[in-house]
């Protein structure tokens, strides 16, 4: 007892400093999983790398172009001189005359549509003319996005059967 009596201040110390060091070591911690669901942000926009830039770059491009043939495998999808022309009319809410209008925008891939920033769908959208709102409102550059990945089944369990 008169062990107590004479370092129970320490003691009482102790107790907290283990007190604190339990909760700091033991607590919960969060955990985040990033799923289909999230949305993007700008930040986390996927951007495709230059192909070819750089002496590196240049060998790469010219062994992955070989290699391909060679396999049998598509490498580009546009070679130069050739226009990329996915059917726009595969995204829900996208009939022939809004495609057409979409092209005559300038559109013709689903990853152009996909990589539109909400300040360039504000300064497109007036000029969709009888399609305005349309690409918020049916989530077509969302749409898109799955589309230019080629994520078929991510589209489908979303958006529904194409």
């Amino acid at each position: 007892m008169e062990f107590l009596r004479e370092y129970w201040p320490v003691l009482l110390l102790a107790l907290a400093v283990l007190a604190i060091l339990a909760f700091i070591l033991l607590r919960p911690r969060q955990r985040v999983q990033l799923t289909d669901n999230t949305p993007v942000r700008p930040h986390m926009a996927y951007t495709r790398p230059v192909e070819g830039t750089g002496i590196a770059g240049e060998a790469a491009a010219a062994v992955s172009d070989v290699a391909a043939e060679v396999i049998g495998a598509p490498v580009h999808r546009v070679l130069e001189g050739e226009e990329l022309r996915d059917d726009l009319c595969k995204l829900k809410g996208v009939g022939p005359k809004f495609a057409e209008t979409l092209r005559a925008l300038g559109f013709s891939s689903f990853e152009q549509i996909a990589r539109l920033t909400p300040t360039e769908v504000e300064r497109i959208d007036p000029q969709l003319g009888p399609f305005r709102g349309r690409l918020l409102r049916d989530r077509i550059i969302e749409q898109a996005d799955y589309l230019a990945r080629n994520d078929i089944d991510g589209f489908e369990e979303r958006f529904g059967k194409l």
